[in-house]
């Protein structure tokens, strides 16, 4: 841990690089793993073919599993010390792969959401944008003034990331001294690439995560910790 501090202190532009382990600890269950999501349910239901064919199903369980747990959830002590590391400087800012916006809700100004966001939707008809809070969600699925279906801008599955938050993360990624990456298990592409770029263009690589993950073998530090708990250390040493 004293040496994965240092780095931290000692960075110049660097970059977090979190996933859903971040945020379970704030209530939000991960999509893989122990008690991950998808053991639960089937997430044919956020495929795009699948919304657009069936929306209302779709809206359903996404309102039943996504948008009553993200929309009560806070951000917790890593979401805040995460805020402070952008803005003693040394940190560039976020690049996330969660959708619940807590890094926003700590403080965060420069996150990159890589996977999108549950705090806003566009219609797939006329492309009028909405923040969540502002629409009812008691009807499902919920449409826009012109009748067409509302869908949240988070990435399905056969959909692409959006194009600015690819290349600014990438941009991010390529003057990285150091990422940190924290609650990630790295399996999903190509968000997990992002890492293995900065290790290979010369950046260090600090891992903070209660279980080994496909990073850690390129680790140069790899503390085996809850995200709280570290986060909770690392402010007192700042």
């Amino acid at each position: 841990m004293e040496n994965a501090i240092k780095l931290i202190k000692n960075a110049q532009s660097g970059v977090v690089f979190t996933g859903a382990g971040v945020s379970v600890e704030s209530g939000i269950p991960p999509f893989t793993g122990a008690g991950g999501l998808w053991n639960q349910y089937d997430p044919k239901f956020i495929e795009l073919d699948f919304f657009y064919a069936d929306p209302k199903r779709s809206w359903e369980e996404m309102k039943k599993i996504f948008f009553t747990c993200m929309d009560e959830a806070k951000p917790n002590k890593a979401h805040e010390v995460i805020a402070i590391l952008e803005r003693r400087g040394g940190f560039q800012g976020v690049i996330t792969q969660n959708i619940d916006g807590l890094h926003q809700k700590a403080g965060s100004q420069n996150v990159q959401e890589f996977h999108g966001t549950i705090q806003r939707m566009h219609c797939i008809k006329c492309g009028r944008k909405y923040d969540t809070a502002e629409v009812d969600l008691e009807q499902v699925p919920p449409t826009c003034f012109c009748g067409g279906v509302l869908k949240p801008d988070f990435v399905f599955y056969g959909e692409g990331i959006p194009p600015g938050v690819y290349e600014k993360s990438q941009e991010m990624i390529w003057a990285a001294d150091l990422v940190l990456i924290v609650g990630t298990a790295g399996q999903v592409m190509p968000a997990c690439s992002l890492p293995m770029i900065a290790k290979q263009n010369g950046a260090k690589i600090v891992e903070i995560n209660p279980r080994p993950s496909a990073y850690t073998d390129i680790t140069d530090e790899y503390v085996p910790q809850k995200a709280t708990e570290f986060f909770a250390a690392l402010e007192k040493n700042l």
